[in-house]
């Protein structure tokens, strides 16, 4: 699977202090460049109105001043000038979501993590500050909060307080400068919004097409493996982790080219993963070395489940194949028919076929051609049957070497006896080298894929469906061909109308023999009558 982006977003709840870390030199060892889009002044006043709308809210917690998103980037980015990749970076988040912003450039210690830190403001100026005049002389104690009489800011002394205040009457005592807080940057999908949209700016500015990332998609039947952070003390367990969850991914991909539905495995990923993680966590904790268990188990079921899809699907191949045998036994003992006539049997005179009258009203539809393909999208589907033709291949050999795997381990699992441990050494010696060779296989199939520019063994399928379906064919690039799809539409029209045509011939041509068949009838009978009348 190719690499995904990494875009991280936090609260901050002092965003001076923050800006300070991450745009000094004193705080940072590797520092490249610093971009703002406006002065820190705008800074200073944004947290004290958050503070002041905060306080009035009257909720529990911190206060949110603003968010920051870490990014990180290729490390062929080193290769651009820092102040210029910084400034199209931000300038980039600015023009989509129109709030200001400041963002530094970094390296980590190590210099192996390139990235950027982007904070920005989840409110903006107002074209006009809206200000409230004192009708009357004001009264704030220590903590800002007012009060009704002087009297509760004087001290033994009669003198004000320190850090008590009074606003006298006519002057203002309240300045709103900041609009209310955007709701785009609460809500749930924000993050995943961000994290497409800086994917497709990073893949624009690669040079390598090996170093192009993708977005990793909730819901979706893979899973992502998690980032171990520096001095992390659960290291080992999330490595291990990542293991099994990249185990689950090329399973994922040969269930995918096997033939199994991306509903099925959801279910399997919903029913077997997601719930006990839930459960897990809601009654041991957030533990990760539970999650290890959690997936392997899940592969485990996915793996029985793709097995007997593929006895399923040979059971069906046999049958089909005993059906056709059949019918040719059936159709080579079967004579040749012969004409035979006997004696008191008559050929019937043979008719001259009834002629529609040239008054009918149904007009004859000549039926166009069927619409060729096109050269470009003939290459099109041809390629992609060539990249399903592969897929096809290695899932075939995949499933030979799992064949081999579970007779040498049926033979591990009855190799019970007391003298038995240099066989059984042998065997599971054997037994690891074909896991391994089923690893390197099934991350072939997803190599496949990419070597034609398709991230994902489920994104190729996806494209490989449409473009079975003749109405939705595509071209080299992924784009519908309009004309295409007209001529198809044309084509199908005109089949109908030629089809309606000929259905009303048809009918015209029945009414027309029935009435005749009708006056026959009745003349039989009249004549029959006259010759009554006379005996």
């Amino acid at each position: 699977m190719p690499r995904n982006s990494f875009v991280q977003m936090s609260k901050l709840h002092n965003v001076r202090g923050r800006i300070y870390y991450i745009s000094s030199d004193k705080k940072q060892e590797n520092l490249y460049a610093v971009y703002e889009t406006t002065d820190r002044k705008f800074w200073t006043e944004l947290a004290k109105c958050n503070q002041a709308e905060f306080k009035k809210s009257g909720t529990e917690g911190k206060c949110i001043e603003a968010r920051e998103f870490i990014i990180a980037l290729p490390e062929s980015f080193v290769d651009y000038p820092p102040d210029g990749l910084l400034k199209y970076m931000t300038d980039k988040f600015k023009s989509r979501y129109g709030v200001d912003c400041i963002a530094a450039l970094h390296h980590n210690k190590r210099k192996t993590n390139y990235h950027i830190h982007l904070i920005f403001a989840e409110r903006n100026y107002l074209d006009e500050p809206i200000e409230k005049i004192a009708t009357r002389n004001m009264f704030y104690d220590e903590k800002g909060n007012h009060v009704r009489t002087k009297k509760e800011i004087l001290d033994e002394n009669g003198t004000i307080r320190k850090r008590c205040k009074v606003i006298k009457k006519g002057e203002v005592y309240e300045r709103q400068m900041f609009t209310i807080k955007d709701a785009r940057f609460k809500q749930e999908h924000f993050l995943d919004e961000v994290k497409v949209f800086y994917t497709d700016v990073i893949n624009g500015l690669v040079k390598d097409e090996k170093e192009k990332l993708s977005a990793f998609k909730r819901g979706d039947v893979y899973l992502a493996t998690k980032k171990i952070g520096k001095n992390n003390p659960k290291a080992d367990k999330i490595t291990l982790n990542n293991k099994v969850i990249q185990d689950w991914n090329r399973t994922v991909d040969h269930a995918l080219v096997s033939g199994m539905e991306r509903k099925e495995i959801l279910k399997v990923k919903q029913e077997q993963i997601s719930t006990p993680i839930k459960e897990s966590i809601h009654k041991y904790g957030n533990h990760p070395e539970l999650l290890f268990m959690i997936i392997f188990r899940a592969i485990e079921l996915l793996k029985e489940l793709i097995k007997l899809l593929i006895q399923k699907q040979e059971q069906q191949k046999a049958r089909i194949s005993d059906l056709m045998e059949r019918r040719n036994e059936k159709q080579e003992k079967q004579p040749a028919p012969s004409v035979t006539q006997t004696d008191n049997q008559t050929i019937p005179a043979v008719t001259q076929p009834f002629k529609a009258p040239a008054t009918t009203t149904a007009e004859k539809t000549v039926i166009p051609p069927r619409p060729r393909m096109s050269e470009l999208a003939h290459d099109y589907e041809m390629r992609l049957e060539e990249i399903m033709e592969k897929l096809k291949r290695q899932n075939r050999a995949i499933h030979t070497q799992e064949v081999k795997k579970d007779l040498i381990d049926e033979d591990l699992k009855n190799c019970t006896g007391l003298f038995q441990g240099k066989k059984r050494k042998e065997l599971q010696a054997q037994s690891n080298k074909y896991a391994e060779t089923i690893k390197i296989m099934k991350q072939g199939l997803s190599h496949i894929v990419q070597d034609y520019k398709y991230p994902t063994v489920d994104a190729f399928l996806q494209v490989y469906k449409q473009g079975k379906n003749p109405m939705s064919k595509q071209t080299r690039n992924g784009t519908p061909s309009m004309e295409k799809t007209q001529s198809i539409e044309s084509w199908q029209k005109n089949r109908q109308k030629f089809r309606n045509g000929n259905r009303t011939e048809i009918l015209t041509i029945v009414r027309h023999q029935t009435e005749e068949l009708d006056n026959l009838i009745k003349f039989k009978k009249d004549k029959d009558h006259q010759i009554l009348y006379l005996f």
